[in-house]
């Protein structure tokens, strides 16, 4: 079956995976405005800094930038404002009792479109120390090496 026009992924969260161990992934709708939507379909978000919180039953996702559409009149609204996420019950009681867990957060790590609706998937979160940070450093750097040296036709030696 064929994609659409349109739908894909609008945003990723790349840092949060550089600076997270990311487990138990689910998918949530956003509650957006008109103006928001299209704002998002061209490109003008960021999840930079974002995070995910659960108050009195419900999920929401703060400080995610959508920022003003430039079309739009009165009808725009606040940029870093909390938009609310579209979760089961289940699903928002299995996340509030992983949080309890010591240094354990929810972050936002993309947003797509699907069947013309904007989705957020979000994870768990735990926060990498300083010596793991190194190893991916290493290991995107060791990838590096290794495809400069198969696109050059030499074989890579083991370093």
């Amino acid at each position: 079956m064929a994609k659409r026009k349109g739908e894909g992924v609008l945003l990723e969260n790349r840092k949060a995976r550089f600076l997270y161990f990311l487990s138990d992934f689910i998918t949530a709708g956003i509650v957006l405005t008109g103006t928001e939507i299209k704002s998002l379909r061209s490109g003008n978000a960021s999840l930079a800094d974002s995070y995910v919180y659960f108050k009195d039953g419900e999920a929401f996702l703060a400080n995610m930038h959508i920022a003003p559409y430039k079309e739009g009149t009165i009808y725009n609204v606040d940029h870093l404002r909390d938009r609310k996420l579209l979760l089961h019950r289940s699903e928002i009681n299995r996340y509030v009792r992983n949080l309890k867990g010591e240094s354990m957060t929810c972050v936002p790590t993309k947003v797509f479109l699907q069947h013309g609706y904007a989705k957020v998937e979000i994870a768990l979160a735990e926060g990498k120390k300083l010596h793991d940070k190194r190893n991916a450093i290493k290991e995107r750097d060791m990838k590096k090496r290794v495809a400069n040296a198969k696109r050059e036709g030499i074989k890579a030696s083991g370093e």
